[in-house]
């Protein structure tokens, strides 16, 4: 028997470029004037481009659930009707619930019967937990516990014990505080691009400056 593949979503990744500047005087850049300004301008600009990055990735987590940004397959990231060959799949919760020892277990036993276009088992597992910086701590007792968090009896604290969260990460761009995040080891799943590094330069383009021949930095990637 031969078998065939079948063309699913196509995804289309359009770069975008940002930039950055900040225009200094002719006398200023020949004469070495204010060089501790003129550093300092450019650490900032530094600062900048490092929270774009940082906050572009996270708008990925910000906005898994809402339905204005889809993917090539029509839904948002998170959602429970994802189309596949064998009918929609959903990497959503089933009942939606805050982070609890419950919920990530659940979560768990979800991820673990994951199947494929086909509906065939993958064996998917979990690689890190990432919550919003309001959840970190709690995250953390949830998860590092010798013992269940939050209750009395004596019993150990399974998540631990079979080290099925490897990892956990606060990340401090989410705008949620109560959304969280299970990211797994299926391949090609987020995907990050940079097509160029940043870069520091200058121009003399008067037409950005407040008068000729001024000098004008820009920090671009």
């Amino acid at each position: 028997m031969y078998d065939q593949e079948s063309q699913g979503s196509v995804t289309r990744y359009t770069h975008v470029a940002y930039a950055l500047g900040y225009i200094v005087t002719y006398e200023e850049l020949r004469d070495d004037l204010y060089e501790v300004v003129s550093k300092r301008r450019a650490q900032q600009l530094a600062f900048s481009m490092r929270q774009t990055k940082e906050n572009i990735a996270a708008n990925v987590y910000n906005r898994a659930f809402n339905s204005t940004y889809t993917f090539g397959d029509g839904t948002s990231l998170i959602n429970n009707a994802h189309p596949t060959l064998t009918g929609n799949q959903s990497n959503l919760l089933t009942t939606a619930a805050d982070i609890s020892e419950t919920a990530i277990e659940d979560m768990l036993i979800q991820i673990g019967l994951t199947t494929n276009s086909r509906g065939m088992k993958i064996s998917v597992l979990p690689k890190s937990l990432h919550v919003p910086m309001q959840l970190i701590f709690e995250a953390n007792r949830i998860v590092k516990s010798v013992l269940q968090n939050d209750t009395s009896n004596n019993a150990i604290n399974v998540i631990r014990s079979m080290g099925a969260i490897p990892e956990i990460h606060a990340n401090h761009y989410f705008s949620s505080a109560t959304a969280w995040f299970i990211r797994t080891n299926v391949p090609r799943g987020m995907t990050y691009f940079e097509r160029e590094a940043v870069s520091f330069d200058q121009d003399n383009d008067s037409s950005r400056a407040a008068n000729d021949n001024a000098p004008w930095a820009a920090i671009a990637a």
